[in-house]
């Protein structure tokens, strides 16, 4: 970190009677975000996240034609927000509105990237299930806090203190770049020769009609990295509120199956097949209006999908950014992947990963 960043960061603190605080560094992930805890002599602890502005290429302006947005690169592609404060700020506003645990914003300055949050504690869902808690609990209290954020169509604009952030529609391009992805990495990963024009070109026939659903359905808020890592479990609150969210910035408007997808094809934890059989039917059983034969469609034909975009995020992490970690996440990965392709009407694509994906390096 430079010494500018350094005293810019000290300034924002003192500004907000923040500069006598203890700091102290938490582990970072693969994101371009640092985060400390702050210590206050009597008080709760707080969060405050470093996101400087012009470390990723740049989001999706709103009015971007495709061609606009594929220039700008995969964040606006993929309607990231490239973490942007502003609408990690907003999305915490609204979900507090809808009665859900985000983090309070308790400061922030969105130009200069930088902002104080509540601190929800380290009872991360992930953490407690390693450890040998019940995880019954806490996979019904995901499902019924995504009830309850499913029940109203979003606002299309986001607003915070400070700050005000579009919820774009999870589209076509944005599904699509993805999968595109998994076809540019993977043979990197594997070591394999680049797919053939013939199996890129019925790909992309393969994926079109689950696109077309996907943003037919695009109804309502999705977190879109609704998992184990970014679930907080806060017990001594009631109903949904037990659910503490993180890392929600790059939501959209997405068909509701897909943050289900996240949460029940977990990267980095095991989700058995019986939890994940419990977990849809405490949703389904939630929202009687659904149509739970098109919806189940829906839900493995974009969770095959999610499931190769992550194989793409794990592929690029090894092999572009030399971090063999995420190795380790990809067998289960193609487990979810096998689960999903057993609908029936996905067999064209479960046939097209077996002529082309050699199986060793899935294991």
């Amino acid at each position: 970190m430079s010494s500018d960043r350094a005293a810019e960061k000290a300034a924002f603190l003192a500004a907000n009677g923040l500069g006598d605080a203890r700091r102290e560094r938490l582990a970072g992930d693969a994101s371009t975000r640092l985060y400390e805890r702050l210590h206050r002599a009597g008080k709760p602890s707080l969060i405050f996240m470093d996101q400087p502005p012009n470390a990723e290429t740049a989001p999706c302006p709103p009015d971007a034609t495709p061609d606009q947005r594929r220039a700008l690169g995969y964040n606006a592609s993929a309607r990231l927000a490239a973490g942007r404060v502003e609408a990690f700020v907003a999305c915490a506003t609204y979900l507090h509105g809808r009665g859900l645990s985000a983090p309070e914003v308790v400061a922030a300055d969105a130009p200069a990237g930088l902002a104080v949050l509540e601190d929800l504690g380290d009872d991360l869902y992930a953490r407690l299930i390693e450890a040998g808690g019940d995880e019954t609990p806490l996979y019904d209290g995901a499902i019924d806090a995504l009830v309850h954020l499913h029940a109203e169509p979003p606002l299309a604009k986001l607003v915070g203190p400070g700050a005000e952030w579009p919820l774009l529609v999870y589209d076509d391009l944005a599904l699509q770049t993805g999968g595109l992805m998994f076809l540019e990495w993977w043979p990197k990963y594997a070591g394999q020769p680049p797919f053939s024009a013939e199996a890129v070109t019925e790909w992309e026939t393969l994926w079109a009609p689950i696109r077309a659903r996907g943003v037919a359905g695009a109804e309502v808020f999705c977190h879109r990295d609704y998992h184990a890592e970014n679930l907080i479990w806060l017990p001594d609150r009631p109903g949904i509120r037990k659910v503490g969210l993180l890392d929600f910035q790059d939501a959209l408007r997405a068909h509701p199956a897909w943050d289900l997808s996240m949460l029940l094809h977990d990267g980095r934890r095991d989700v058995s097949p019986e939890r994940e059989t419990a977990s849809l039917e405490r949703y389904l059983a939630a929202r009687p209006q659904v149509d739970r034969e098109r919806f189940l469609a829906d839900y493995y034909g974009l969770g095959a999908m999610n499931s190769a975009r992550i194989l793409f995020i794990f592929a690029r992490q090894v092999a572009g950014f030399g971090r063999p970690r995420y190795a380790a996440f990809m067998p289960r990965m193609w487990r979810y992947l096998d689960r999903c392709l057993e609908a029936p009407e996905l067999a064209p694509i479960k046939a097209w990963f077996a002529r082309n994906v050699v199986r060793e390096p899935r294991a």
